[in-house]
């Protein structure tokens, strides 16, 4: 015990070759300037780059790099939940390897934390994100708030604080597919948000397309909530009741105008619009029957291929 760390700092990495130095010349001195003891934990997430190579000289250089190499690609959430397997910290840092979110703003998240919160978010200002990286964020922040009941301000930003009673839970849970600030907070007693500054990715390129933004969005709301599904079992109601009443309207309509032929085309729209619900409503449904068979699989999460300076 007398040789564990204070401080965990966790870096995912996929494809940041170009981003590895100008970090740890950043992010080394200020843990240094913590005058606390600390590590440096990088899980290289499959790279076709340099990046591990690079990371090994740092870890013969650097006695606190430590470097945990996957054997393919498994995501930055499952990266960052390898890390917490192995890390030995009393407060636990995640940051992403681009530079974005500046390591010269740990010193505050570690600050909130020995002020008592357990789990500290953060929220960027003056986003350098395009247009449509801002809109697709907003409406994630605001359609999982109100899916989940979770307060969070910006579930996008990975620089985010965890005291080691959090990361010891969210060890004990082995679901196959998460996201970690959301299971964070439902392991908090007392979060806090900061905020923090946000810089222009200078090299490399985000690691985060469409389909991924949205793959993460399911995985918010099918893993951390049943309203999507208690929402489209309302909605089956009011549509049923709505098509009660219609079907009442054109019986009394019949009788007092009799048969007629116009708005055939109307009538296709509707039954169209329907049937896109009915069929989004057996996609969201699949979606998490999807996640149930996953589970009951039990494949492992990720697979680690070796490990890098850990003493043990």
């Amino acid at each position: 015990m007398e040789d564990r760390p204070y401080l965990s700092i966790i870096v995912p990495v996929y494809n940041e070759e170009k981003n590895i130095d100008a970090l740890l010349d950043r992010l080394y001195p200020v843990m240094t300037a913590t005058g606390q003891s600390f590590e440096i934990i990088f899980t290289d997430d499959g790279s076709k780059d340099s990046s591990l190579k690079i990371l090994r000289e740092k870890s013969r250089e650097l006695p606190e790099v430590r470097i945990i190499e996957f054997n393919g690609n498994f995501g930055q959430h499952m990266a960052i939940l390898a890390a917490f397997e192995l890390c030995r910290g009393e407060i636990v840092i995640t940051l992403d390897a681009d530079l974005q979110n500046p390591p010269e703003e740990i010193p505050k998240l570690i600050r909130e934390v020995e002020a008592g919160h357990d789990v500290v978010g953060t929220v960027r200002e003056k986003r350098q994100d395009s247009f449509f990286r801002l809109l697709a964020s907003r409406i994630v922040n605001i359609t999982t708030n109100r899916m989940t009941g979770m307060q969070m301000s910006d579930y996008g930003c990975m620089l985010r604080a965890y005291h080691r009673n959090v990361i010891d839970n969210i060890n004990r849970c082995k679901e196959s597919t998460t996201f970690i600030p959301a299971l964070a907070q439902t392991f908090s007693a007392n979060p806090s948000e900061i905020k923090v500054s946000h810089a222009e990715r200078v090299e490399g390129a985000s690691k985060y397309s469409l389909y991924r933004l949205v793959r993460l969005n399911f995985d918010l709301m099918t893993g951390f909530s049943v309203v999507p599904l208690q929402l489209f079992a309302l909605f089956g109601v009011v549509t049923a009741l709505l098509s009660l009443g219609f079907a009442i309207f054109l019986l009394v309509r019949r009788f007092l105008v009799g048969s007629e032929v116009e708005g055939v085309f109307t009538l296709f729209a509707i039954l169209f619009f329907f049937l896109g619900v009915v069929i989004f409503g057996i996609g969201l449904v699949g979606e998490y029957v999807g996640r149930i068979y996953q589970e009951v699989r039990r494949r492992p999460r990720y697979v680690i291929r070796n490990v890098y300076g850990f003493k043990e």
